[in-house]
């Protein structure tokens, strides 16, 4: 009897164990394919890239091309003859410096080439200028801009006339002693300024007199003589910019004339030169458009030679939460008058009373939770995923209903601090073409070091984020 006992005591513990064993290879396989499956959605899933929000700033800049209005005096020459000019172009001249010479008889110019004043020498200094400008001008050069290759052949001229302005003084007894004695007359600026060499006619333009065909520079000319040219008596040869006080002249929009004219200056980039500096702001109501007149008082000799000047206006340099653009989305939301929120469910956040009817069609109300994104004090922006437009709710502690209709558009973005897209609505200060500037900090909004989705087509409302 003993015996049979522990014979059906063994046979039971084999086959329990057995039956255990079978338990936990389920389990086991259980897991495995749960393993299996999420490595299978992992890989399938698209990897969603984040961003971490940073305080940052964003200077928003627009680009004008302005008039260049300033103190400008023509020179007229008091001879007749053939013209020979020693300054170079933008150079700033004394009242008793030698500008041009005009010779009567035209063999000047001969004189200069047959080397009967001497050998001119160049110092590795004079070199290196000319060097310097060549290589500035080929790194800039345009082809759809070729008429500027004029504008360099001019510098050059200018240039090299410098120094044969000193070998001219140099050899002035040679001069004296030659044929031309007395027949070249040496004309000096009669006072200082910036010197340049061509005239446009808009020497004595005012802000009263802009219109905007003048800006059309497909009509604009400019006059200019050239070395040896016969030129008569009182001919205008150039003109001498007497004051560094100078001023640009930009057509504005009625919108961004209004910011201008709160600012009394504004940071200006001049395309030109890279450079920056803050220009006075003064606007002109005129019939046509309004034109901001933003007036300065250095770097008028980066600028003597040209009418026109490409400019940025950096109109702004907004502080806040710095975010790309790509993670910007529209969103729809149903609209709720505050009085029909209110607090409710297992964590007590905000909802509504669903009207609803049981299984024997009475009316019942069942408390809806919902995400809110915006709210103030006669509305909520709510999330429509569990309402329906037309869909009845009930004011708190009241018989009044309404049908939910009234729906809007809010701007925002997927916050994934959560594991999934959780859309927070966002301000938008000021923008670019690459990132937007957010207030910090606002109620249902985003702070500092959140990760948001990087491009928010990638994913929807509560979707989960594989990283």
């Amino acid at each position: 009897m003993a015996s049979a006992s522990v014979h059906d005591r063994r046979k039971y513990q084999n086959k329990s164990g057995k039956t255990m064993n079978r338990i936990e290879f389920a389990i086991f396989g259980a897991m495995i394919v749960y393993i299996i499956v999420i490595i299978i959605s992992y890989l399938n899933s698209e990897q969603i890239q984040g961003y971490e929000i940073q305080m940052g700033s964003l200077s928003v800049s627009k680009t004008y091309t302005g008039i260049v209005l300033r103190q400008e005096e023509l020179l007229k020459t008091p001879y007749t003859g053939y013209i020979n000019y020693y300054i170079r172009e933008g150079e700033r001249v004394s009242s008793r410096d030698t500008v041009y010479s005009i010779d009567e008889s035209g063999k000047l110019a001969s004189l200069l080439n047959s080397g009967e004043l001497g050998e001119n020498t160049y110092s590795d200094e004079d070199l290196s200028e000319l060097r310097s400008e060549i290589i500035q001008y080929t790194r800039g050069f345009d082809c759809k801009d070729f008429h500027s290759i004029y504008d360099f052949k001019y510098d050059i001229e200018g240039s090299v006339m410098k120094l044969v302005n000193i070998s001219m003084y140099e050899n002035i007894e040679v001069m004296n002693q030659s044929s031309l004695g007395g027949m070249v007359s040496l004309c000096a600026a009669g006072k200082s300024g910036y010197i340049v060499y061509n005239t446009d006619g808009y020497e004595t333009l005012t802000p009263e007199n802009i219109t905007a065909e003048i800006f059309d520079q497909t009509k604009y000319e400019k006059n200019r003589i050239n070395n040896n040219d016969l030129v008569e008596k009182n001919t205008t040869v150039g003109k001498l910019i007497t004051d560094e006080n100078w001023s640009l002249i930009i057509p504005v929009e009625k919108e961004q004339s209004a910011k201008l004219e709160e600012e009394e200056y504004v940071k200006v980039k001049f395309i030109k030169t890279q450079e920056t500096s803050w220009g006075q702001v003064t606007i002109h109501h005129q019939a046509d458009t309004d034109y901001a007149q933003l007036s300065f008082n250095n770097s008028c000799v980066s600028f003597c030679t040209d009418r026109f000047v490409d400019i940025e206006l950096i109109v702004s340099d907004e502080q806040g939460l710095k975010i790309p653009l790509s993670a910007i989305a529209q969103k729809e939301f149903f609209i709720v008058p505050a009085e029909y929120m209110s607090k409710g469910g297992p964590n007590g956040n905000y909802g509504v009373s669903k009207e609803t009817y049981d299984e024997n069609g009475n009316v019942v109300y069942q408390f809806i939770e919902t995400t809110v994104y915006n709210s103030d004090e006669n509305e909520f922006y709510i999330d429509n995923t569990n309402l329906d437009v037309g869909t009845y709710i009930c004011k708190p502690d009241s018989t009044d209903k309404m049908a939910i209709s009234k729906s809007g558009t809010l701007t925002g973005v997927y916050n994934m601090n959560k594991g999934y897209a959780d859309f927070k609505q966002i301000t938008i200060l000021e923008k670019n073409d690459e990132y937007a500037i957010v207030s910090s900090n606002t109620k249902y909004g985003l702070t500092v070091y959140d990760r948001i989705v990087l491009d928010a087509t990638s994913v929807n409302n509560d979707d989960f984020i594989y990283q």
